[in-house]
């Protein structure tokens, strides 16, 4: 038997533990964490939706209305008319004939994935995909071809070898942990070249960019042929919880029948989805939010900028501090910490050895002057020798 207490220490030993901390009151830029009060660079709540007065209102609506628990899976007696409803919006909203519910970003991934490949098939992969998507692809039983970061050249090569079985191609939208996006036009046009699929994790754009806050993708790729396949999460942009999957009226009754995330599971609560249509409609209304958003991280760009410091390229809200040791990037987290700064330090496997960081994120709550005051804890760190300008 493995022995956990020895693997536990040694992941100690390599900077590498990882610890939850619990937050006293709402999510919000400020948090309150064993009594003291922090300013958050931590949070995907990205249009800053998480706590609005109106999405409050909405969940305590749809929980009058609809009760609490679901009861049952969507299959059985636990699809109610605030799930439908919300299916119908995501659908208008993202300009695709249908849309389907899932409990997560991370069942969604693995729903379509296996619903669409397996055995003797093929799906490529972004080698900075989100860990859903490679799970996906490995409990699929097709064979996992990676190709290197953003690379269109190596990606068309590896199709072309692929002679037989279903093609799949899967990649981030924005990416997570980097902040930069996916070239999902030259994506979709090798897609269709080598008759693929392509599925498209918006988790991070849906909300944020793109007209109304669509996505890159629909940003991008304005006529979305079928297969194409869109999945977004509702758990950062819109603040709430869950995710969905939007395509041809063909692939989505095919991932009621097959996908096994959406067949063996019970619904998600209905008041969540009401909540979630309101939240949508504060989405499409927010061009305020997108653009004060925009305005926050233009300015940590150009202050990090004059500091010297090793940003990594990203011009939405995920703006990565790149440190390279984990134990110096959990020091740099520290030692904000210290300073009443939240920023969470990124270490491996989320990313490759040698390529720690902090993941900086924005919000549309944040402010001009907590901006500068990041900039100046940053710099503070700078003197203090926390952190090194390259």
């Amino acid at each position: 038997m493995q022995d956990l207490a020895t693997a536990l220490a040694a992941r100690k030993q390599q900077q590498l533990y990882r610890s939850r901390q619990t937050l006293e009151g709402r999510q919000d830029v400020q948090l309150r964490i064993d009594g003291r009060d922090y300013l958050s660079f931590s949070s995907n709540d990205y249009l800053g939706l998480a706590s609005h007065p109106r999405l409050v209102e909405a969940l305590r609506e749809g929980a009058e209305r609809f009760g609490v628990g679901s009861g049952a899976a969507h299959l059985i007696t636990g699809h109610s008319y605030a799930h439908q409803a919300l299916e119908e919006d995501l659908a208008e909203f993202t300009g695709r004939p249908r849309a389907l519910l899932f409990s997560t970003g991370y069942m969604a991934n693995l729903g379509v994935v296996s619903a669409l490949a397996g055995r003797g098939d093929h799906v490529f992969e972004d080698r900075l995909n989100h860990a859903s998507l490679i799970d996906a692809a490995q409990l699929s039983g097709a064979k996992l071809v990676r190709y290197p970061h953003n690379d269109m050249p190596v990606l068309q090569k590896k199709l072309a070898q692929a002679k037989t079985g279903e093609r799949l191609i899967a990649s981030d939208a924005v990416f997570s942990m980097d902040g930069d996006c996916a070239p999902v036009a030259g994506l979709a046009g090798l897609a269709t070249q080598h008759d693929a699929w392509l599925l498209i994790d918006e988790a991070h754009g849906f909300g944020v960019l793109g007209r109304q806050g669509r996505g890159w993708l629909l940003e991008q790729l304005p006529e979305v042929p079928d297969n194409v396949v869109l999945m977004a999460t509702l758990g950062k942009g819109l603040g709430t919880f869950g995710a969905f999957v939007a395509g041809s009226e063909d692939l989505i009754e095919t991932l009621i029948q097959q996908a096994r995330t959406f067949i063996y599971t019970t619904a998600a609560p209905p008041a969540l989805a009401w909540a979630t249509r309101t939240a949508l409609q504060l989405a499409r209304e927010g061009d305020d939010l997108r653009e004060n958003l925009r305005e926050r991280v233009t300015q940590f760009r150009n202050g990090a900028a004059a500091l010297g410091l090793p940003l990594m390229a990203s011009d939405t809200p995920i703006q990565p501090l790149l440190v390279g040791d984990s134990g110096a990037a959990l020091v740099l987290s520290q030692a904000l910490r210290e300073r009443g700064i939240l920023v969470t330090a990124i270490r491996p496997p989320t990313v490759p050895k040698g390529a720690a960081r902090l993941r900086i994120t924005f919000s549309a709550r944040h402010t001009a002057e907590q901006v500068d005051r990041l900039l100046e804890a940053l710099a503070a760190c700078m003197k203090r020798g926390s952190l090194a300008a390259r």
